[in-house]
């Protein structure tokens, strides 16, 4: 078996017939003559598209693996695989790599992955028969082929003597080869041992490092703890000894402030002993003070209660006033009334209002500087005269005395009307409050 320069990708598992139709072997002789170069055409199928590392071997047939191939040319790619011309591929073998037998061989196309993709019918190289042949030559032609003879049969010799000396050279290899191979595994056989002894001390070195990093991390972490420890150190030792100075340097100050302190202390003894004789003046004076402060105090306690008292009454005073002004207006409007009423009555029964003995006097009248009190009059103490009464019979004008219920309603607008200074009817005695319009008791009229 023949190879070209580089050895191509090969798999040595069986493949399924069924890929062998993806590439399609072209113009297939059925044999080819021996010394003359050999032109393989193939076309690829739409489905399959080549790759790089493709190639194109000849295989004797009943090959079983692509590892058995004779001799292969690698793929050329096209450029455009949508054309197609560039379906349709060739390659060329020359004739040196060619098998020298008779045998049947056929095309096979091999991917990258070592997968047949294509196969073609099997053919011989053979020369063609005698009998098929009619040679016809020229004495020059003839003289020539001799000489070509001649030196093919020198490169013959030549070939034969360079073969067996490249077999004898082969055998020494062969045996040299083998000389090597038995060291090789007595090499390996110590290199084994070597291995698992250095495995050994590989391992125990490794573990020996492992405490070794633990110790070491531990005596770092050891380290930098006792680093920390002492720069801690350091600073305290460094604030102890300010503080020593500043406490040294404050005990001179405390020291001469202590001598200072005493020679006050001294003129403030003096100066103390003058502040208590103020002092007790002043505590005099103070108590004085405070004496006079709870008398204002009191006074104006006093006058506080006073003026509260006095505003009291001022707020009653406008309210009965208000009371008893409505109450005047509404009597006024009541009076009207009565006067229209008794003159109408009059003039019923043909008397003259003005020719009465007795009328109620108005608010125009003398009656406006008395005190503007409630007073009522009879209406009917004309008729009454005028039809002769009894004697000793009561007069027709009554009078309210004092009240005998000096709180009158329970209102304070009552105690102003009660006195006794308001002469009134048996027929208009009020009996209601005129400033709150409560329900007077009957105990608080003599009728």
């Amino acid at each position: 078996m023949e190879k070209t320069i580089e050895d191509p990708p090969t798999s040595a598992v069986l493949l399924d017939h069924c890929h062998f139709s993806q590439v399609i072997f072209n113009s297939v002789e059925k044999f080819y003559i021996p010394g003359g170069d050999v032109t393989c055409r193939y076309t690829f199928t739409q489905n399959f598209i080549p790759r790089q590392k493709d190639w194109i071997g000849i295989f004797r047939v009943g090959w079983k693996t692509v590892r058995e191939y004779y001799t292969f040319m690698w793929v050329t790619l096209p450029i455009d695989l949508n054309n197609k011309s560039a379906k349709q591929q060739e390659v060329q073998f020359k004739a040196y790599y060619l098998p020298k037998d008779d045998e049947y061989y056929q095309f096979c196309y091999v991917d990258q992955d070592g997968v047949v993709r294509g196969a073609s019918i099997p053919f011989q190289f053979r020369p063609e028969n005698e009998e098929d042949i009619l040679v016809v030559t020229t004495q020059g032609e003839v003289e020539e082929i001799e000489q070509h003879n001649k030196e093919l049969c020198k490169e013959n010799q030549e070939l034969k003597d360079s073969c067996v000396s490249l077999q004898k050279q082969n055998s020494d290899m062969q045996a040299e080869l083998q000389k090597k191979q038995e060291e090789l595994e007595t090499l390996q056989s110590i290199n084994k041992k070597l291995e698992l002894k250095v495995k050994e001390q590989k391992d125990y070195w490794e573990t020996e490092l492992l405490q070794l990093k633990e110790q070491n991390q531990k005596m770092s972490s050891e380290n930098e703890k006792m680093g920390i420890r002492v720069d801690q150190l350091q600073a305290q030792l460094s604030t102890q000894e300010k503080e020593m100075e500043k406490l040294v340097q404050g005990d001179q100050d405390k020291t001469e402030q202590l001598e200072h302190l005493k020679k006050e202390n001294g003129h403030l003894f003096l100066s103390l002993t003058e502040q208590r004789k103020d002092q007790k003046k002043l505590e005099q004076t103070v108590e004085e003070m405070k004496q006079n402060e709870t008398t204002a105090m009191k006074k104006q306690q006093e006058l506080m209660d006073e003026n509260f008292d006095l505003s009291r009454r001022l707020s009653e005073k406008k309210m009965i006033y208000n009371a008893l002004q409505r109450e005047k207006e509404r009597l006024e409007g009541e009076n009207d009334l009565l006067k229209r009423e008794n003159s109408r009555l009059l003039s019923y029964m043909g008397l003259d209002f003005n020719s009465l003995p007795y009328q109620v006097p108005t608010s125009d009248e003398g009656g406006a500087g008395q005190n503007p009190g409630l007073v009522y009059g009879n209406p009917y103490s004309g008729i009454q005269e005028s039809s002769s009464p009894s004697q000793g019979e009561a007069p027709s004008v009554w009078k309210l005395p004092q009240l005998q219920n000096t709180e009158g309603c329970g209102s304070c607008c009552c105690v102003e009307f009660s006195k006794p200074h308001l002469p009134v009817g048996p027929e208009h005695v009020p009996t209601r409050c005129p400033a709150c319009h409560l329900a007077l008791p009957d105990c608080c009229f003599l009728l």
